[in-house]
């Protein structure tokens, strides 16, 4: 069992930036691929990035793709989303997850096994 909690979320304007962090208990950290994902009031959940057990491979929605940075500390059992050039379309609730191997749809939520319960981030204009 693995409970992951996100932190970082808040009100900033656009053009700013956010770092979010998710925090996982247990010592098996380093074998979970971790992603996050975002869902916006009356949408559904959509895939923002997702990273490898070693860190070595990542992976982006197009929305986010130069915008948003995925990376692990496995040391300290953490995965952060720092988020820059932030837009009001970017304000959503962003849950983190975490995936046991196989791994072959990054980007599918049905390939997450955890879930964080989430953390709001919202853009103003």
């Amino acid at each position: 069992q693995v409970q992951l909690v996100e932190s970082g979320g808040g009100l900033v304007q656009a053009g700013g930036s956010l770092r979010l962090s998710c925090v996982a208990s247990g010592r098996t950290f380093s074998s979970y691929a971790m992603g996050w994902f975002r869902q916006a009031p009356g949408k559904e959940r959509e895939f923002v990035t997702a990273i490898s057990w070693s860190g070595g491979s990542t992976y982006y929605a197009d929305s986010v793709k130069g915008r948003f940075t995925i990376s692990r500390d496995n040391a300290k059992n953490t995965v952060y989303l720092q988020m820059n050039s932030l837009k009001p379309e970017d304000t959503a609730v962003y849950y983190c997850a975490a995936a046991r191997s196989p791994w072959p749809r990054p980007s599918n939520t049905y390939e997450y096994n955890y879930w964080g319960q989430g953390t709001q981030v919202t853009v103003s204009s």
